[in-house]
Parts: C-alpha cells; sequence; structure tokens
C-alpha cells in the first residue's frame, strides 16, 4: 500500500480537495474525494473532510489502496522470441502490443501470450498482472524487453535495472535539428499536473517525482528531421517522449508530446527499444541483443532520406 506526504506551506489555501489534487498529480479531484470519505487522508494523524480548507503548515498523509486486479488469462498469441532458457527470455514486441492487462486493454497483451507460452513459468513478483514483467515499454514503442521465469531471475534483474548496470539504446526520429553531435538530458520527472495521464518534467520538490537521465546522439539528419540513439540510465514512464519534447525536439508520431499534427502514418511514436544487455542472472554471463529495425521505422527513414536528397 502506497502512501504520500504533503506539508502545507504558510501561502497555501483553498479546497483541500482541490489543493491536494494540484500537488499530487497522479489523483484526480474526485479520486481524492472518494479517498477522504474512505478516511484515507489524514491532517497530523486525523482523517480530514472533504469540505475543509487547508490548514498552513499541516503535514497532510494520503493512503492509496492497491489497485483490483484484473485476471490476466493466458492466449495463444505469437511473440517474436529472441532468447530463451530455463531462467528467462527475451522478446522483441511488436508496435501496438500492450505490455501487461489495465483498464481498457484487459486482453491480448504480452502477458497473455507469456502465460500461453511459458505454460505458468513466469516469476510472480510482478503479481497476477504483471507475472515476469521486469520492465516495461509503452503500447506504441517496439523492441526488446526481458522477462523473468522465476522469482530470483526476476529479483537479480531487477537489482540490476535499479543500480542502472542494464545496458538499453533506443532508436528515435525527432522533431527538428540537434546544434551538436550528442548530448544528455537530466531532470525530474512525475505526473504532468495539467493533465494526470501524461507526465512531465517537474521539481524535485514535487510529489512522486523521480530522477531520470537520457544520453543521446546523432546518426542521421534530414533538416526537419533527425535520427537518434538515446541510451537510459534511468526508465521511468514515458521517459525518452518527455526529455526529447522537453529540448523542442518531440518525436515524430507521437500524438501526446508531439505537434498536434502527428504524423499519424506512423501509428504512434517513432521509437524502437533497439539494444538490450545484461547479466545473466544465473550464469553471471553478459548478454547483449540487437533487434533490426521494423519495417514502418525503415520506411519512415526511407521516406525522409528521399525527401532530404531531393
Amino acid at each position: 500500500m502506497e502512501e504520500l506526504e504533503i506539508t502545507a506551506g504558510a501561502q497555501d489555501a483553498g479546497r483541500l480537495d482541490a489543493w491536494l489534487a494540484g500537488r499530487c498529480g497522479t489523483l484526480s479531484r474526485s479520486a481524492l474525494q472518494s479517498l477522504i470519505e474512505q478516511e484515507l487522508v489524514t491532517r497530523d494523524g486525523v482523517p480530514v473532510n472533504k469540505k475543509e480548507k487547508v490548514q498552513p503548515g499541516s503535514r497532510y498523509r494520503i493512503v492509496l489502496p492497491e489497485p483490483r486486479p484484473i485476471e490476466a488469462v493466458p492466449q495463444e498469441i505469437p511473440l517474436s522470441i529472441v532468447y530463451e532458457d530455463a531462467d528467462l527470455l527475451v522478446v522483441d514486441k511488436p508496435k501496438g502490443m500492450v505490455v501487461h492487462p489495465a483498464p481498457g486493454n484487459p486482453d491480448g497483451t504480452l502477458v497473455n501470450a507469456l502465460l500461453f507460452h511459458c505454460a505458468g513459468e513466469l516469476s510472480g513478483i510482478g503479481g497476477a498482472i504483471r507475472p515476469g514483467i521486469v520492465h516495461r515499454i509503452d503500447k506504441d514503442t517496439s523492441g526488446l524487453l526481458v522477462v523473468a521465469k522465476n522469482d530470483a531471475a526476476h529479483q537479480a534483474l531487477s537489482d540490476q535495472m535499479r543500480v542502472h548496470s542494464i545496458h538499453r539504446v533506443y532508436h528515435a526520429v525527432v522533431y527538428g535539428n540537434f546544434r551538436q553531435e550528442e548530448g544528455s538530458v537530466e531532470t525530474w520527472l512525475g505526473r504532468d499536473p495539467r493533465d494526470r495521464k501524461k507526465m512531465a518534467v517537474v521539481p524535485e520538490s514535487a510529489a512522486g517525482a523521480r530522477y531520470a537521465y537520457t544520453g543521446w546522439r546523432v546518426l542521421e539528419r534530414f533538416g526537419d528531421f533527425t535520427y537518434i540513439a538515446c541510451k537510459l540510465k534511468t526508465g521511468r514512464t514515458h521517459q525518452i517522449r518527455v526529455h526529447m519534447a522537453s529540448t523542442g525536439h518531440p518525436l515524430a508520431g507521437d500524438a501526446v508530446y508531439g505537434p498536434r499534427n502527428c504524423i499519424k502514418s506512423l501509428a504512434g511514436q517513432c521509437l524502437h527499444a533497439k539494444e538490450l544487455g545484461f547479466q545473466h542472472p544465473a550464469t553471471g554471463e553478459w548478454m547483449q541483443f540487437d533487434s533490426p529495425l521494423p519495417p514502418y521505422f525503415t520506411e519512415f527513414l526511407d521516406r525522409l532520406r528521399k525527401e532530404h536528397r531531393a
């Protein structure tokens, strides 16, 4: 069960539920009202009333109950498996596939396919909804991810994620032309307070803010677009998409963080998890994989090259 703590400053005022919604980012005002009714929001240890005003200097604690599980069922869905052994498998996820069930996507996900393929041989650390899932990539991002078949492998891989020793390189096409050949973006990321479905660069002090670092390198220039490689040190939700947008170079096809007239023919952001490397959790051997760019990506590059030469 997750808890959030927020202290009201001397200048903070207004209705409590509205103020908390503005500070949390992850919770809507209606969601906070529901939590208040369940006495899961307290001020200095005492349950609050949803109509009360903010008390400057008071410490508010919000208890977030565990989400109700969605039952994931095995489904015979084709998988592109790059590598598999008794401890793990590396999957090349296609664009358009959701990683795990969630409201709006109860089935047809990578997890449903894994449950069928592995016949119960997946780690349980991720719970009933995310069995075996060590890390995720967005629905419209293609490429590599590693899946754990047992809890020992899951823990070992998660430890590597935590200390940033897993090698992850993504290829992307972004708008505009970078001045430098390489660089990095280092910020704190959290829920966008104006749109809770989005992530944003936020102050370190913001509720739920998490450190994020993306290194980038130019691979090819097309004038109005640039083909780049991004190396991740951290793996936050929408990290590359938000970081590139924050530099003024959003990803081509990104309807959420890019321009309104996004390139609809890409059916989502032009982003591919191309390289994945890690230490095998059982043998200690370094393993590294490379995924070829999928057709949607290569066809877009070919189009940009022709237009740039014209």
